[in-house]
């Protein structure tokens, strides 16, 4: 064995891990500009694009090159780019699309408060405050711009998760569903266009609300937005309820505060769907270490393991009964959880 030679490996990781942001700064810069969208009907040369999208030929040639190095563009020998499967997620119209959630999660909101990573660990919690003035929730409800973004991209973001539950749990029996903190009400639009007998009630805030994904012809007088708070209160009559890509948002006290209203709205024969990640054991890599740490970065919330969740449930007066996995690039995990006994 030659002791001399040098092994790239842990350089590599280390360099590629500490220029990961410039990765975020191109396929943000991509989805902004619609590139996907203008290589839908035939390839083109960094040029072409650059007059279609009115920036600089050098920089759209260069960022290209480093995206076509990631798979995520390919050029060919003429000096053309195509689009790839992974291009194809940025494409807008696509039903497949992450453009809207590539394009809120590059916002500054994002990284500006990530790059103030120490500071959340010097305080132990988000330095978003520091950054904004506010708490997000709070910037959101001032700031309708950037609220729209966020709510379009988080409806971009969970559409293949909502057909993923809708394809994987079985709602045989149900007659009304609650989506709490449902946002545009994508989930809900899909279980009610796959259950005709199914009715729905979509619970968010107010401005969320104003353009939820409902009023259409196949679902009329099959659904009722509602307003409020789930701090507070959650509306009674389901028989199913859901709660998805909530909790990993809030700190323990505020996830038990979530449930127990749940809990208070439900009937005995309810019951509460919860869809999140689940944290694998440790030194497995796995998608939800990055989801983990923009929960740290952004707000009070955490990823959780199946022991932590079942800790909140318990202390909301709910049990677990069942976890199903859903084959999605989150490998998110359904708990079907009841009312505790």
């Amino acid at each position: 064995m030659d002791t001399d030679s040098h092994d790239p490996g842990p350089d590599r990781t280390i360099l590629d891990l500490t220029l990961g942001y410039l990765a975020s700064a191109a396929i943000g810069a991509a989805a902004r500009l619609g590139i996907a969208d203008h290589l839908l009907e035939h390839p083109r040369t960094a040029t072409e694009l650059a007059a279609l999208t009115g920036v600089d030929a050098s920089g759209m040639q260069r960022t290209l090159h480093f995206l076509a190095s990631t798979g995520t563009f390919y050029e060919d020998g003429s000096g053309r780019f195509h689009l790839t499967a992974a291009a194809e997620r940025l494409v807008t119209e696509s039903p497949r699309s992450l453009r809207d959630a590539v394009i809120f999660l590059t916002e500054p909101m994002f990284w500006q408060t990530v790059g103030q990573f120490t500071r959340t660990l010097q305080r132990g919690r988000t330095a978003f405050d520091e950054v904004f003035g506010v708490p997000l929730w709070e910037y959101l409800t001032l700031n309708p711009t950037a609220a729209g973004i966020f709510d379009a991209g988080m409806a971009s973001y969970s559409a293949p998760q909502d057909a993923a539950i809708a394809g994987t749990y079985d709602i045989s029996g149900i007659n009304q569903i609650v989506d709490v903190g449902g946002g545009r009400g994508g989930l809900l639009s899909l279980l009610l266009h796959r259950n005709q007998h199914v009715t729905g009630i979509l619970y968010d805030r107010k401005p969320v609300l104003s353009e939820h994904l409902l009023d259409v012809p196949d679902l009329a007088g099959r659904w009722t937005a509602v307003a409020g708070d789930f701090f507070e209160s959650v509306p009674t009559g389901g028989d199913l309820y859901i709660l998805k890509h909530i909790l990993h948002d809030w700190n323990d006290d505020e996830c038990v505060s979530i449930l127990r209203c749940c809990r208070n709205a439900m009937s005995a024969g309810s019951r509460l769907l919860v869809a999140e990640t689940i944290v694998p054991p440790p030194n497995t890599p796995h998608y939800v270490w990055s989801l983990d740490m923009l929960m740290m970065a952004m707000l009070t919330g955490r990823e959780r393991t199946r022991e932590q969740y079942e800790q909140l449930f318990t202390a909301a007066d709910l049990r677990l009964t069942r976890v199903l996995t859903t084959a999605t690039y989150s490998s998110m995990a359904i708990m079907e959880v009841e009312v505790l006994r």
